[in-house]
């Protein structure tokens, strides 16, 4: 961890992690946080300040990349929800439902097939609500 990160007190941690949230949500907080929020409000608040307020907030990758990155993750150990919540960002900061295949693809190698294919159809989920959504 950087040390600025170490300094910081969680309330400003917290602040950079709902930050982080709001600008892969176009704007809006994470529902799945905020459900956690009332019931783990300590787990809540270590996942939005240490993931997203520490982690996420580091400087050496862009969003694009961080978001590819985590659905590569999220597909190979077979967590199929973060998955979904992780390519949705990455489809609302520009990646497009061509780019997310590929990571599917890829996911066959160190990972194989069935949980390529799990993600595959986590994502025609995702895609197919996407649509139904802007109808």
């Amino acid at each position: 961890m950087p040390l600025a990160a170490a300094a910081d007190t969680t309330e400003e941690r917290l602040i950079r992690g709902d930050a982080v949230v709001r600008s892969l949500n176009n704007g809006v907080p994470q529902q799945t946080l905020e459900r956690m929020r009332e019931e783990f409000p300590f787990l809540a608040e270590a996942t939005e300040a240490y993931a997203l307020g520490d982690v996420w907030s580091r400087p050496g990758l862009d969003n694009r990349t961080r978001q590819l990155a985590a659905v590569a993750a999220f597909a190979a150990l077979g967590e199929r929800v973060f998955m979904k919540v992780h390519a949705g960002y990455a489809l609302n900061i520009g990646v497009s439902e061509e780019e997310l295949k590929e990571v599917v693809y890829m996911v066959t190698v160190p990972a194989g097939f069935p949980k390529a294919i799990a993600a595959s159809q986590t994502l025609s989920e995702l895609f197919s609500q996407r649509r139904e959504a802007q109808q």
